[in-house]
């Protein structure tokens, strides 16, 4: 019985993911787009939500998704309430699907995605076959499920135990939620719920606080993941947590005209037990967030709150690119595009400090901003571009002809001097994954190359704020210094590995952060050049 049960529901649990992964990999940076261009408003978070949710089955890493793009300044904390609300609904389409009936299918299923998984080298058809590999594990899992939980029914301890949850329906809430943090997922404790129920081990009236309980359990997952990440992550797990509290407390209050409505849908509608279990999930969550929707503002104000301290988020979107000045005066829209360069420019400037702090501290926190910065300079590249893009389609001056190009050049300065620190990012997250040191001489060195990047980079963009050609200078001076500081310290490198002070992973990572610098550098140079007309 527990080698069925235990072999089920890992084959279930794979299901699950490589079916996501399947999906996912179809839709490829689909998702993030849906959450970036439709969360406008709540209501519209509500629906992506739901959209990526059923997309990649699992509502966790919609939740995952949604603290990044908030970290990232692209989404509000009442918009990401709206999304967890619908990554809610969207997990109970899962339940839906193993409602239907159809295990006496499952290895058939498992065959022909085994068979576009092998047989075909075309991505898409690939990935396809992925998704129905994993939809046949999931019916093929919880068949092995059924024929582990089947003799429990008879089991008199077990019998007891579910009189026992009807009585004291909070025991059947504590279950679901060790259960799910147990298994790390909503779904696969429902997917057990349903087959507990289908084979007659568990009532109706006892399943459901059980169910209650699965929804709190996710939230753990989420809570986890924001433990030592940023504030506003911590406030999105933080909203996850008191929306599944608040709708399992009324739920509970209202628990037998709910086990009632249940068992009418059951009746008129002819459910099959999964089903059941199915639609009382959907009712629930659908329940839940038609109750709150109208109050996210409210919550957002509770968990704003209870998580003080600053978010530390950047504001991505652009602030200076109106469309209104792209036809009335072309001229004033190239300043706009300025402005908005010059913001991206701020947040580059953060982006090399976050940086430095993250190869000084190790602590992931740095890294989180430095990535989100790095997010936000793509993003602000991409409508910047198109802003100018739209402005050149215009009749402009040859002056405002020479701004217009100088901005386009600058611009993609700015967008590699983010692929730079980000490169840095990664190999300082490689030095703390496989523990490698670096020496305090070598650590001496690259701060001191660090602030002189930091120096030259906020010297050229303020020379191309001001126009200041005496200070592009300067920043052109410094660029040479640090060309100069990076071939000595490749030297001292050298000579510390000769010395035996150092290893070579060590110093493999010593020689690419200092390159990424020079090429900071480059860039910072580059528009020091714009500024003083030099080629």
């Amino acid at each position: 019985m527990i080698f069925l049960f235990v072999g089920g529901l890992g084959l279930f649990l794979f299901g699950i993911k490589y079916m996501g992964d399947g999906l996912q990999r179809s839709a490829g940076d689909k998702l993030r787009d849906i959450l970036d261009r439709f969360t406008t408003n709540p209501f519209m978070g509500v629906l992506a939500g739901i959209v990526v949710t059923v997309l990649l089955q699992t509502s966790t890493g919609t939740t995952v998704l949604t603290i990044g793009l908030v970290n990232a300044g692209f989404m509000t904390l009442r918009q990401a309430i709206g999304v967890i609300m619908g990554a809610n609904i969207g997990t109970t389409v899962t339940a839906f699907i193993i409602g239907i009936d159809i295990s006496a299918y499952a290895l058939p299923i498992l065959a022909v995605g085994t068979f576009l998984l092998f047989f075909f080298k075309n991505k898409k058809v690939v990935y396809f076959g992925q998704t129905v590999f994993g939809f046949g594990a999931i019916f093929y899992g919880l068949e092995l499920m059924s024929d582990g939980l089947r003799p429990l029914r008879g089991m008199q301890a077990f019998q007891d135990l579910t009189v026992t949850m009807s009585d004291i329906p909070l025991l059947g809430v504590a279950i679901g939620t060790i259960f799910t943090v147990s298994v790390q997922s909503s779904t696969a404790a429902i997917g057990v719920l349903q087959s507990l129920h289908a084979e007659g081990a568990i009532e109706l009236q006892a399943a459901l606080p059980v169910l209650f309980g699965d929804n709190i359990g996710t939230t753990i997952t989420a809570v986890l993941a924001a433990m030592g990440a940023s504030v506003a992550a911590k406030r999105a797990a933080a909203s996850h947590v008191i929306f599944n509290l608040l709708g399992t407390t009324v739920f509970l209050i209202l628990l037998i005209p709910f086990t009632m409505a249940v068992e009418w849908f059951r009746d008129v509608l002819v459910l099959e037990p999964r089903m059941t279990i199915a639609f009382a999930h959907g009712i629930f969550n659908v329940s839940n967030t038609v109750i709150q929707f109208p109050f996210i503002a409210l919550l957002a104000l509770i968990v704003t709150k209870l998580v003080p301290g600053d978010d530390s988020v950047v504001d991505s979107k652009p602030k200076h690119l109106d469309p209104i000045f792209l036809e009335q005066s072309p001229s004033m829209a190239i300043s706009q595009a300025k402005a908005e360069t010059l913001r991206m420019g701020e947040v580059a400037i953060k982006g090399l400090e976050q940086t430095r702090e993250y190869l000084n501290s190790n602590q992931p926190k740095n890294a989180e901003i430095a990535l989100s910065l790095e997010d936000a300079i793509n993003n602000l590249d991409k409508k910047i571009t198109n802003y100018l893009v739209q402005v050149s389609s215009q009749d402009i001056t040859q002056a405002d002809s020479n701004v217009h190009s100088t901005v386009v050049d600058v611009v993609r300065d700015m967008e590699r001097i983010g692929d730079h620190f980000e490169n840095i990012v990664e190999l300082n997250e490689y030095k703390i994954a496989n523990k490698v040191h670096l020496t305090d001489q070598a650590m001496e060195d690259l701060n001191e190359m660090f602030d002189l990047t930091v120096e030259t980079v906020t010297q050229a963009i303020k020379a191309f704020e001001d126009g200041d050609v005496e200070l592009a200078k300067k920043a052109m001076e410094k660029e040479n210094k640090i060309d100069e500081m990076e071939r000595v310290y490749r030297k001292k490198h050298i000579q510390r590995l000769n010395e035996g002070k150092c290893s070579g992973t060590a110093g493999i990572i010593f020689v690419d952060i200092i390159s990424n610098l020079e090429r900071v550098g480059d860039h910072a140079l580059n528009i020091a050049q714009e500024v003083n007309h030099e080629e």
